[in-house]
């Protein structure tokens, strides 16, 4: 069994990026299942090839992508192969006032460089081999926003972990031996009413996040709203908070005034990001209150040794 060795993750724990796209692609199943398993295949090979060919031509564009699959995409295309530990099809959840809907996707792909022209092409690249097995079920272009801030305005990722302590917490590691440098992500599209928000008093807004829109500094806790973000988003299990690794980032359409959040995290347990979820849901996080949830899904990263097995057809057999 491979050892935990963070450097053989996928990019799952640093670097959000400055230009960003998330693309979530569903299988074509009317297509026979030998085909997709080649597909997959070369996909698997190629894509990293893809990669260390940009490297080369953009070597300071800090390429990072990550490659995963679904449940559903697992079942069907590695029948014959175990999965990993945590892997569930998301089904939504529901609170008393608000849900969170889980939504259709096979194949999932976070790419992020310093410059679009750099995520276009690999992009591009990337889908000229998945073209003809998969139909396209969503393509979100994000962006880093001034100063690292959310759409909203309020610093994001505060609450992220460090360089140094993210990878232990969006890594799997050898409690699931077969899947080790995995890793589990949750990938959820959020549209904002951003006139809603904006006409909100700074003051509420603050109470609504928990911090100080200027400085960041957290408020004290009777200063926040009983559902603020920073209070709902707080995980504890058995007495110890539990953090995943956001890289969450705005997409907009502003002539049309659609704009919102992508919101993406990577965990080394799915269960902690699915508590976090869940409590979100149950205490109806004040970013609830202004906002329509279009998707959300749960995808494993598998690891770069095990899309390395992946292309070698050893996962197809």
């Amino acid at each position: 069994m491979a050892e935990m060795d963070y450097t053989k993750a996928q990019d799952v724990w640093k670097d959000v990026g400055q230009s960003v796209e998330f693309v979530v692609l569903g299988l074509d199943r009317t297509k026979p299942l030998a085909e997709l398993q080649d597909a997959i295949t070369e996909f698997a090979d190629r894509s990293q090839a893809i990669n260390r060919s940009m490297n080369v031509r953009a070597a300071d564009g800090n390429l990072k992508t990550a490659i995963g699959f679904s449940y559903t995409a697992w079942q069907t295309l590695f029948p014959n192969k175990p999965v990993p530990a945590e892997l569930e099809e998301f089904k939504g959840l529901k609170g008393p006032e608000y849900s969170m809907p889980g939504t259709e996707g096979d194949i999932f792909i976070h790419v992020r460089a310093n410059d679009m022209s750099i995520v276009y092409e690999v992009v591009r690249q990337y889908m000229t081999v998945l073209h003809d097995v998969t139909t396209v079920i969503d393509e979100t272009k994000g962006f880093r926003n001034f100063e690292g801030r959310a759409i909203i305005g309020f610093i994001d990722g505060t609450e992220v972990p460090s360089a140094a302590d993210s990878a232990e917490v969006a890594v799997v590691g050898d409690e699931d031996p077969e899947f080790v440098n995995g890793s589990y992500a949750f990938a959820q599209k959020w549209l904002h009413d951003m006139d809603f928000w904006g006409q909100l008093k700074t003051e509420v807004q603050e109470k609504a996040i928990g911090r100080h829109k200027y400085d960041d500094l957290e408020l004290e806790d009777e200063e926040k709203c009983h559902n603020a973000q920073n209070v709902s988003a707080k995980v504890e299990i058995d007495g110890e908070e539990r953090q995943i690794v956001r890289m969450n980032v705005p997409f907009s359409e502003p002539a049309l005034n659609k704009t919102g959040t992508y919101f993406i995290g990577y965990s080394r347990y799915w269960s902690v990001t699915k508590a976090m979820l869940t409590q979100m849901v149950e205490m109806s996080d004040y970013l609830l209150t202004f906002s329509q949830l279009m998707s959300g899904q749960l995808f494993f990263i598998p690891s770069r040794e095990l899309l390395g097995d992946i292309a070698d057809g050893e996962w197809t057999e």
